[in-house]
């Protein structure tokens, strides 16, 4: 697909994947239109990080996914859209649930209501491999079944059904890319990697959650490629497709990768007050990747070791954004 002068419409472009895949798009020549998320100081998100040539290039509008009239005004007249927008703390769902669920699902329904009466080429939804809970068997396939082990991933599930439903029932050419943990440069303390990251830049020792869940991780400019190949497949439309290398580690083992390719030495420990509730903690994550290889030629090109120097070298150079002493939800 030639992207330039392509009019794209993008929720979440201000977030951390997000931003990298706005930060594509406008490089290959795309016209994008990117929803943010309402501040009285007019925050740019992970935006402030891309280059000012390429942000102002960007329209930039504030607004909410749980208003249908202000979606299905700005995604009139748009080619393809891209739908990453989403409350996605998985502990702070825990504290909000409805909240969670009125911004990931009913705000999923307003942008397919939209989608579906103003005649979009190509609509990616963005799932996310929560939604298959502690993995029954690995690796994990497409048709694994659907398991809610926390009210974030039950409003994930309910989206992605949203979807099935509008394809289905109105025809609405819509993919749902499934991305497993994914990690790298402007991912917030909220996620795993950087709360390691910042610990042992700032810390003597790391204090984690728990150490034994294993994540298959998976680097941002890999995901953000899934994206493109799933935008740019004809063969994408109506499927569900996994993105994730096929290889996991469990959270200490994480650890101790990242302490290497910093150079560091430190103990790691686990504390009950950074944990899931015990029914609510996925213990496995591992993608199968075929669907994605088969359908829309994509593979995952970044090893662990080269992710975790690149984001470690990153947040390095930006630790003023991040609280080595705060848990963040």
């Amino acid at each position: 697909m030639n992207w330039r002068g392509r009019k794209v419409f993008i929720t979440g472009g201000s977030g951390f994947i997000g931003s990298h895949l706005t930060e594509r798009l406008v490089t290959s020549g795309a016209k994008v239109t990117a929803l943010l998320e309402y501040t009285p100081y007019n925050d740019l998100g992970c935006l402030r990080h891309v280059p000012r040539n390429v942000v102002s290039q960007l329209e930039l509008v504030p607004g909410d996914l749980r208003d249908p009239e202000t979606i299905k005004k700005l995604l009139r007249g748009k080619d393809v859209v891209f739908h990453l927008g989403a409350l996605v703390g998985i502990p702070y769902s825990y504290v909000n649930p409805r909240e969670v669920f009125e911004v990931n699902a009913v705000g999923t329904l307003n942008l397919l209501l939209a989608a579906r009466d103003g005649g979009a080429s190509k609509v990616v939804t963005t799932s996310t491999s929560e939604v298959y809970g502690t993995a029954l068997y690995t690796p994990i396939d497409e048709d694994h079944p659907l398991q809610a082990q926390s009210p974030y991933s039950a409003s994930k599930i309910a989206a992605d059904k949203v979807a099935e439903a509008f394809h289905k029932t109105y025809g609405v050419p819509v993919a749902t890319l499934r991305p497993f943990n994914t990690y790298g440069p402007r991912q917030s303390d909220r996620a795993i990697i950087p709360t390691i990251i910042i610990q042992a830049l700032k810390k003597k020792k790391i204090t984690l959650g728990s150490l034994t869940p294993r994540r298959d991780m998976n680097y941002v400019l890999d995901t953000v490629d899934g994206f493109i190949k799933t935008a740019e497949s004809p063969r994408a439309v109506g499927e569900v497709i996994n993105i994730g290398t096929g290889k996991d580690s469990s959270v200490g083992e994480i650890a101790s990768a990242i302490l290497k390719v910093m150079g560091k030495k430190m103990p790691v420990t686990s504390t009950k007050d950074r944990k899931r509730p015990k029914g609510s903690e996925v213990m496995q994550l591992l993608c199968d990747n075929s669907k994605a290889r088969e359908l829309i030629g994509w593979e995952p090109k970044t090893s662990l070791e080269a992710g975790l120097k690149h984001t470690a070298d990153w947040i390095k150079s930006h630790s003023e954004g991040y609280d080595a002493d705060k848990y963040q939800i």
